[in-house]
Order: structure tokens, then sequence, then C-alpha cells
């Protein structure tokens, strides 16, 4: 019964069907209702050259967009770059002052974990997120607390399958608009106000190139920790003690101001290499885009060309074969 129906229904529809290869719709559905006894219209054979032409505008469209996106990271990159190169100046004093020291052994570490608020950029998400799970991982213990602070929505995403536990605070959007000093050491003076730490260490990818970066931790250690370790003379600092300190205010206070102040110019210099970085691996990253568009576009320019010679070579078989008949 249903079959029969679809029979008929297809006897009906059947002349409404164009022969001609533009009339794609028709012969899309033509299939569903014919049955195999009768001929396929015209018209279907046409049907493969039109998918093709349709993933080949696609291809097109898509490869417009992945230019253009890489022509704005251009443009970008070389406006953050200028003043990424210029923030180094800022914490590069604060390494021969206070050190450096990652591996120190204290028992609150916060990982401040640096990443994009977009994708497209290649891994350097995933890199900053790799990173700070290594400094988790090497920093767990029973009397330790580990705690994340993560700068951006790629490095939120990943960390919270696994790590929801340990993130204390996370900020995103800070790269929608452009940057100055003033707003970033906002932003670091409320996380020294909300988060207790011993050690901060700032995860973060260093601009080296446009299609190179260096995974990079920049410690900043609490004022107690500091003093801690001047008067252990570890010699893990640097050449704090070559240096007198003057003025009503105590060491203590001298301390905890060079603490912020350090930290302040640690992330702001984080924040735009990491922006660099990222305008970077995405321009890298439409480009490779824009050249795999490419190269599917030529192939599915030289399948719609062999499917539409076949299609010719079949009508004019049929005729030449009519025309045979009608001789004969």
């Amino acid at each position: 019964m249903a079959m029969a129906a679809l029979r008929r229904e297809g006897r009906r529809f059947a002349p409404l069907l164009s022969p001609r290869p533009i009339a794609a719709a028709a012969p899309r559905s033509s299939p569903s209702f014919l049955s195999p006894e009768e001929d396929v219209p015209f018209g279907a054979r046409s049907i493969s050259t039109q998918v093709v032409r349709n993933r080949m505008k696609s291809v097109k469209n898509i490869q417009k967009i992945t230019k253009a996106m890489k022509m704005v990271a251009a443009s970008k990159l070389r406006a953050i770059q200028t003043r990424a190169e210029n923030s180094r100046g800022l914490w590069q004093p604060f390494i021969a002052l206070l050190g450096d020291t990652p591996s120190i052994d204290v028992k609150k570490n916060v990982i401040v974990t640096v990443s994009s608020d977009k994708g497209l950029c290649g891994g350097i998400n995933s890199t900053s997120v790799r990173l700070s799970k290594g400094l988790l991982k090497l920093n767990s213990g029973p009397d330790k607390e580990p705690k994340y602070v993560v700068v951006g929505e790629k490095a939120k995403v990943q960390l919270i399958r696994d790590s929801r536990k340990h993130i204390h605070l996370t900020i995103s959007e800070l790269t929608k608009i452009p940057l100055n000093y003033t707003q970033v050491s906002v932003l670091a003076d409320d996380i020294i106000k909300n988060v207790e730490f011993d050690a901060l260490k700032i995860v973060f990818n260093k601009f080296h190139s446009v299609v190179s970066f260096i995974p990079t931790v920049s410690t900043v250690l609490s004022p107690e920790v500091v003093e801690r370790e001047v008067e252990s003379g570890s010699g893990k600092l640097g050449e704090l003690d070559s240096y007198e300190i003057e003025g009503g205010s105590t060491r203590g206070e001298t301390l905890q101001n060079l603490a912020e102040f350090q930290f302040s110019c640690v992330m702001f210099n984080a924040v735009l290499e990491n922006a660099c970085s990222e305008m970077g691996a995405r321009m890298s990253a439409m480009d490779s885009s824009s050249r795999n568009a490419g190269e599917v576009l030529d192939r599915l320019t030289l399948t719609y060309n062999r499917t539409r010679q076949a299609a010719i070579t079949t009508e004019l078989t049929e005729i030449i074969s009519g025309a045979s008949a009608l001789e004969g």
C-alpha cells in the first residue's frame, strides 16, 4: 500500500522535474519517490556538479574569512609588539634585585595562568594550561595549598574540567580594550588583596617571533618569604642585601611595596607578551588555513571539471546513438 502510494506520487510529480542541470532541488528529492523500475529524470544526472559548486562556494567564503583574520592579526601584532618589548624593562630589574626562584618550596603557591579570550590561535593556550598543571602537580602535597588564578576564558574552560576545586579566581575579557599599566596594577592589587600567597607564579607565553613563543614562568614572593630567605642567607635572592633602606619606612613596608610593584609590572608584561604571542599564532594559523582552503578548492575544481566533462560526454554519446538509430 505504501509503495503504491509513493509510486502514484512519483508519477504525479515526475513531469514537474526540470530536465535542466540548474534545477537541483527536484532531482535531489526524486529518488525518494521514484521506483527502481522507472527512469531517473535527466536533471538528476547533474546533481553532483551542483553539490560540488556549493562546496566550492563555501570554501571560497572560508578562505576570505581566514585571509581577513590574518590581516587583522597582523595589524594588531605591530601595535602590541612595541608595547610588549618596552614593558620588559619594567620587571627585569626586579630579577637582579629579588631574583626569580620558581623552584622555591613554600606552602601557599598561587599559579596565575594568563591566556586569551578567543581561540583560533594555535596551541598557546594549551601550552599555558599544561605548564600550569605541571606546576600544580609539583607543588601539591599534604602540607601544600596550591591555587589557580585564571586570566582568560580559554584557560578557564580547560582548567575547570579537572581542577575546579583549585580555581580561586577567574578574570576574563581583559584584552577587550587596549590595556595600560594603571588598569593592570588595579587588577594586580585586587589579586593580592583577595588571595593569600607565599609565592605567585605567573605563567604566560613570551613573544619570540611571529612563528614561535616561549612558555615562561615568573615568580613573585611575598614579603614574609623574602624576609625569611634574606635572614637564612640561602643565596636564592638577588642583590637585595647590598642595598640599605633609607627614610622612615621599615624593612617590612619596603618589601611589601616592592612585592606589589613587582607583581603589577610582571602582570603588565605577561598580558602584553601573551597578547602578542596570540596575534602571532593567529597569523600563522590563519595563513595555514588559507593555504589549506586553496588546496581544497583546487581539488574541488578538478572534481567539478571531471564531473561536468563526463556529463557532456554522456550527452554527446546519447545524441550520436539517437542519430544513428534514426538513420538506421
